[in-house]
């Protein structure tokens, strides 16, 4: 809903820049979205790293 309000502000403000920004974010949303993907899959590695760290330590914890 932020993002709506602020196109529109910037649509009142100045028109042909709040156009550009319409037609250029599906494409950079498009060139980011593999960034995306590789930052899930290094939180998920990293996850299980920990947990296998922890994983004595929740067990030695758990008599």
């Amino acid at each position: 809903m932020i993002k709506f309000l602020l196109f529109c502000i910037l649509l009142v403000v100045c028109w042909p820049l709040a156009l550009v920004a319409l037609v250029l974010y599906p494409m950079v949303w498009v060139v980011l979205l593999p960034f995306r993907i590789v930052g899930v899959a290094v939180d998920g590695v990293f996850n299980l790293i920990r947990a296998l760290f922890t994983l004595p330590l929740r067990l030695a914890g758990a008599r």
